[in-house]
């Protein structure tokens, strides 16, 4: 199938964001942006769960209950994501790089279950990682299925209202050429926030 020419760079944005934010987490190189490979080591478990600031919401073993401010363990398995019921506390807490991977992960594993899998995945089924390796090997995959979901998809689909039932969002009400910008612009934003973050982790110590 030809892939839609609106779809196209929208895509290219797409696996370029993918790219960098997984070689700026893995290593040993990334691309700088000025044509220059950056120098990058792999992300270590102590970093992928330090909390820069107090109140920090992260993942956390079950055992040991929500942090700061939470009232909840978001998803499945012996770890989950720091949560609240609506409305959320204000200011927002703070946030690792484990919560902002694992929340970007699962919004690409859960997207593409409810735009062309079988529209019932919820967070409690998405598995949260408490390893480093195995957080960056679930977004790798989330991030796969999506992509495989956007390569699926013609001229009708991206017109289409609540093609997408993603229940976490305004899927069911949006167009999908209208969700598909925005998942765009949560890789490009939490991508920038987890590369900030390893900076200043890298430069903790100074």
């Amino acid at each position: 199938m030809t892939l839609p020419s609106r779809l196209s760079s929208l895509l290219e944005q797409y696996d370029f964001a993918h790219k960098r934010l997984a070689d700026r987490m893995a290593g040993p190189f990334m691309d700088s942006g000025d044509g220059t490979d950056t120098q990058v080591g792999p992300m270590t478990d102590e970093e992928y769960l330090w909390e820069p600031v107090p109140g920090c919401w992260s993942v956390r073993r079950r055992v040991d209950g929500p942090g700061s401010r939470a009232t909840l363990l978001a998803g499945a398995g012996d770890w989950g994501r720091d949560d609240a019921s609506y409305p959320h506390p204000w200011p927002p807490p703070f946030t690792t790089i484990a919560w902002r991977l694992s929340h970007l992960s699962e919004l690409l594993t859960l997207r593409a279950d409810h735009t062309a899998g079988g529209h019932g995945l919820t967070r409690d089924d998405y598995p949260v990682s408490g390893d480093v390796t195995e957080a960056v090997a679930a977004f790798d995959a989330g991030a796969t299925a999506w992509r495989k979901v956007l390569l699926s998809v013609d001229d009708a689909a991206l017109d289409t209202v609540g093609y997408c039932t993603y229940p976490h969002g305004s899927d069911p009400d949006e167009p999908f050429i209208d969700i598909v910008w925005w998942v765009n612009q949560e890789l490009l934003h939490h991508g920038a926030e987890i590369a900030l973050l390893r900076d200043l982790y890298r430069t903790r110590s100074r």
